[in-house]
């Protein structure tokens, strides 16, 4: 039963956005009620914060991912974007004759 717990644990996402506090005082817990020996407890509980690691970083990518696609589809421009321009602008005002009319672009 113990382990069927401890798996389900593994898998979850929401094990990604917890705080490495919570993951412990979960993990103490679940070994306490488990009868689990000391050193099972702390198998559990670095097992936890390693899953807790893995899971916070792939529920980052996927956010990153959608927010990206997101941007993407409503033709957002991206600071790459608006860097190359700005680069761009930098290039064609040094080109330009001086004595102009004194206007400058930021």
């Amino acid at each position: 039963m113990f382990d069927l717990i401890r798996k389900a644990l593994l898998t979850g996402v929401w094990l990604g956005v917890m705080t490495k506090e919570k993951v412990e005082e979960l993990a103490g817990e679940l070994a306490r009620r488990a009868k689990l020996t000391e050193k099972e407890g702390k198998g559990l509980i670095d097992d936890l914060l390693k899953e807790s690691d893995r899971a916070a970083e792939a529920l980052k990518a996927g956010v990153s991912h959608a927010v990206r696609g997101t941007l993407e589809k409503m033709d957002v421009a991206t600071k790459r974007d608006i860097d190359a321009l700005k680069e761009r602008l930098t290039r064609i005002e040094k080109q330009m004759p001086s004595g102009d009319d004194g206007a400058q672009v930021e």
